[in-house]
């Protein structure tokens, strides 16, 4: 099976890369997590100064996946949980995890290093939202973001 996140490092730089260009790189419940969960490893590892969140096979992200929230039997509101509605209280410390993650996974981090987004093809929905988490967006001449296609 693919590794919906792929990460190297290298030269204190990390590359977290969105690995489902058969579904336009568009989020899956564990591909959330594990964005979340890479992105807090780059995070918390002293020797990595930058990260580039990029999408593989020329599309940055296309938002949730609906075809997973379809198999699921679930609307495409049900990403948007009651959970996910509440306020999230921003910890004093940055080290600390947000305490709940949103549909796309990362975007409620707070990132103490540089996060930069290298968008190529298409940046909608929650995929636009993962842009914004960014620091420094480095956009194709050719990209489209925005809410929906």
């Amino acid at each position: 099976m693919t590794q919906s996140i792929l990460t190297t490092t290298q030269d204190g730089i990390t590359t977290i890369t969105i690995n489902r260009p058969h579904r336009r790189n568009a989020v899956d419940p564990p591909t959330a997590k594990a964005l979340y969960n890479a992105i807090r490893a780059f995070d918390a590892d002293p020797a990595q100064k930058i990260c580039i969140l990029t999408g593989a096979g020329g599309t940055f992200c296309a938002g949730a996946d609906l075809h997973a929230v379809a198999a699921a039997g679930t609307s495409p509101s049900a990403l948007t949980t009651q959970e996910n509605l509440q306020p999230v209280p921003v910890p004093s410390n940055k080290d600390e995890p947000v305490p709940s993650l949103g549909p796309m996974g990362p975007s409620r981090l707070h990132t103490s290093k540089p996060l930069i987004a290298a968008i190529a093809g298409h940046a909608v929905a929650g995929g636009l939202e993962l842009a914004l988490l960014a620091d420094l967006r480095i956009v194709e001449e050719d990209a489209v973001l925005g809410r929906w296609i």
